[in-house]
């Protein structure tokens, strides 16, 4: 199925549009793996950045903390968490910069008349830097949920039911627009349409999880116009 197909196709009129952060709207992932890499490496788990990108892509710092004690065999130090995530913050206020189209896409998506919001595994803090790095800060003002405002962050459901809740539509209303296959699932596990960003591959893992691979963030508005009824 192309993303056009699955955009007509859709039983429900489109309502929302749910957007990712990292990856998605933000070209951060470099920068975390990076920062990621580098902490890692400290703890005694030599790692490259490229290799922090197949470990942990989507997951949230609690969810990497297990896997990390495991392959170190002992606990973190006390405060890692905190730590690591102060560097995070320090580095996406000065290093993050947009994907190609995002910014676009977010406009696009609003002169269709189309509400939008953004759910993300990432903190509010962390988003908070990012969007004001990119100059998109009052752009999505009160349209961002973080795994942090619910019990469980992506792959579960929950987010992306309270993203929708806090919009009023049912999740069979809405499409997700993700590029981590943590994210695909957790669309999916919601009962939402899941278009998967994949710029530099041919997207079959995320097909494999549900999502309807595409390739460039430039084709969301004309995509999602598909979905509710619009003319691309």
């Amino acid at each position: 199925m192309t993303p056009q197909e699955l955009m007509r196709r859709r039983a429900a009129p489109l309502r929302l549009v749910i957007f990712d952060c990292d990856g998605v709207l933000v070209d951060s992932e470099p920068v975390a793996n990076r920062v990621v890499a580098r902490d890692l490496a400290e703890l005694g788990w030599v790692m490259t950045p490229e290799l922090a990108n197949d470990t942990f892509l989507g997951m949230t710092l609690t969810d990497m903390q297990p896997v990390i004690e495991a392959r170190l065999g002992r606990a973190v130090p006390e405060g890692w968490k905190q730590g690591l995530m102060r560097r995070l913050v320090e580095a996406m206020a000065i290093e993050a910069r947009a994907i190609p189209g995002a910014v676009e896409a977010l406009h696009g998506v609003r002169a269709l008349g189309l509400p939008w919001r953004i759910a993300s595994n990432s903190s509010h803090e962390e988003m908070r830097v990012k969007f004001r790095c990119i100059g998109i800060a009052t752009l999505v003002e009160g349209r961002v949920h973080s795994h942090r405002d619910v019990g469980r962050g992506k792959p579960a459901p929950d987010l992306f039911l309270a993203t929708a809740a806090a919009e009023g539509v049912a999740p069979a209303d809405c499409v997700v627009i993700e590029d981590s296959l943590t994210g695909a699932r957790a669309a999916a596990a919601a009962g939402m349409d899941c278009l998967g960003y994949a710029p530099h591959a041919d997207g079959a893992a995320l097909r494999a999880v549900g999502a309807v691979p595409f390739g460039s963030m430039f084709d969301v508005p004309a995509l999602v116009a598909l979905g509710r009824g619009g003319v691309a």
